[in-house]
């Protein structure tokens, strides 16, 4: 199961609570929900981490970790889902959602489109407002999708292995 393998990157409550940076953040930063797996705080560490990805911004796993706070969503899944847009995958996905932006906000988008930081910076005045459309209405679809899948996901494994208990207990009986 993924979640047992996920455990050994989870840190110990203990730890946590002897870090001076997280006290800045109150109390409510040792919340269990943050910190264990369970099927909402993993659910909605998927939807915060994936709408965050899409989001061209620097400090994308701060904003992702602060906003799991008040989500309740786990802080380490939410902080690793931002990885999905990396320095490989950035630009393709951001491309993505300039054109889902453009076609949103039915634009045009721009014809004589290059893949560099100069071409970039210098029609960010043309390109930003589809962008950032394109880039919200993208992560809040991935989130909410994430969001579905994983808990159908993990409720019918849970159903799965109630059956699988039942079956052994009624051998077990026999």
């Amino acid at each position: 199961m993924p979640k047992n393998c996920l455990k050994k990157f989870i840190p110990n409550p203990e730890k946590l609570k002897q870090s001076k940076a997280l006290n800045l953040l109150g109390s409510q930063i040792y919340e269990a929900n943050l910190w264990h797996l369970n099927r909402k705080s993993v659910a909605r560490a998927f939807f915060n981490g994936l709408f965050w990805a899409f989001i061209p911004m620097p400090f994308q796993m701060l904003a992702s970790a602060l906003l799991a706070i008040p989500l309740r969503a786990n802080i380490p899944l939410s902080i690793a889902l931002v990885w999905i847009t990396n320095p490989l995958t950035m630009p393709f996905v951001f491309y993505f959602n300039y054109k889902v932006g453009s076609l949103i906000l039915d634009r045009h988008h721009e014809k004589n489109f290059h893949l560099s930081v100069e071409w970039i910076w210098d029609k960010m005045e043309h390109i930003w407002v589809p962008l950032y459309v394109g880039s919200i209405t993208s992560g809040l679809v991935a989130g909410a999708i994430s969001y579905a899948v994983i808990s159908i996901l993990w409720r019918l494994h849970v159903i799965k292995r109630w059956k699988e208990r039942k079956l052994r207990n009624s051998i077990d009986k026999k």
